[in-house]
């Protein structure tokens, strides 16, 4: 007689779905070396500081994280860190509901794209900062100027990405679409947008990255409220240990950010390879 095959029950992990434990290793390990590092380098920039051989210049670490917590529990603190993001994420989103669709439409023709590049190639390369006495003349200082320099300093890596990728995607995968019938709105649809989708994660990774810079800088140099601003003020009185502090503050505002894109193109891009191989070498 033959044997009743053996059911496993729902959700077990079978020989060939369950991780290895040589891969589980390798996830683990890919995630605590990153953090081993990081404490790693704080702990020997302590040693280096506390030993007084960079001189006063600069304070020590855990004199930082101190200040830090001083500045953290005061409520003001909180209002400059609204002021400043609230500025960075309406300029930044600003930005992407101009440049996405616009850099969809500058690369559906040929004529489009080029009748337009000349003036793209000219604003692309202008500093948004060059143009900060004329924003400051237009709209003042407040949180708009912010706004509208934010948002000119982030459309263009979105915009450029977004139409560089429409122009990279496959041409057998336009012919294959085109052959079973689709119109070309159709195959921009379901194949150019898609197809385009990893450059354009890009853009808004770097576009997020240098709207934060802008927003302090112009908070920096004009002295609109916000961490720029108290960053500035500090640095006049003296406390290098808060301007410190508070610089750590922009920076995890950065990583914080590239994380939260990285998370957001992971769930959207998981049928990519670039996401499948990260995924496996971890």
């Amino acid at each position: 007689m033959t044997a009743a095959p053996t059911v496993e029950p729902a959700g077990t992990p079978t020989a060939s779905t369950a991780p290895r434990p040589s891969v589980r290793r390798r996830r683990g390990g890919g995630r605590l070396l990153p953090l081993a590092t990081t404490v790693g380098i704080l702990v020997v920039a302590e040693l280096v500081l506390r030993s007084g051989v960079l001189g006063s210049e600069f304070p020590a670490v855990s004199s930082v994280v101190a200040a830090l917590i001083t500045e953290v529990s005061n409520a003001a603190f909180w209002d400059r860190l609204y002021q400043t993001v609230q500025s960075w994420l309406i300029g930044f989103s600003l930005a992407a509901i101009i440049a996405l669709p616009l850099g969809l439409l500058l690369a559906s023709t040929r004529f489009l794209f080029r009748s337009t590049r000349l003036i793209i190639d000219f604003l692309r390369p202008i500093p948004p900062l060059a143009i900060l006495p004329l924003a400051v003349l237009l709209l003042g200082s407040g949180t708009s100027m912010k706004v509208w320099l934010v948002a000119f300093s982030a459309v263009w890596p979105m915009l450029f990405q977004t139409i560089y990728g429409a122009h990279d995607v496959d041409g057998v995968a336009r012919d294959t679409a085109r052959s079973y019938g689709l119109g070309r709105a159709q195959i921009y649809r379901h194949v150019v947008i898609p197809g385009a989708l990893p450059y354009i994660a890009t853009g808004v990774r770097l576009a997020a990255t240098i709207a934060l810079v802008v927003t302090i800088a112009t908070e920096l140099i004009v002295g609109s409220a916000g961490l720029g601003y108290r960053i500035n003020q500090v640095r006049y009185g003296g406390d290098m240990t808060t301007m410190y502090a508070l610089i750590l503050v922009a920076g995890l505002l950065g990583w914080l950010s590239t994380a939260a894109s990285r998370a957001l193109e992971k769930r959207l891009l998981f049928w990519h390879p670039s996401q499948r191989q990260a995924g496996g070498g971890q």
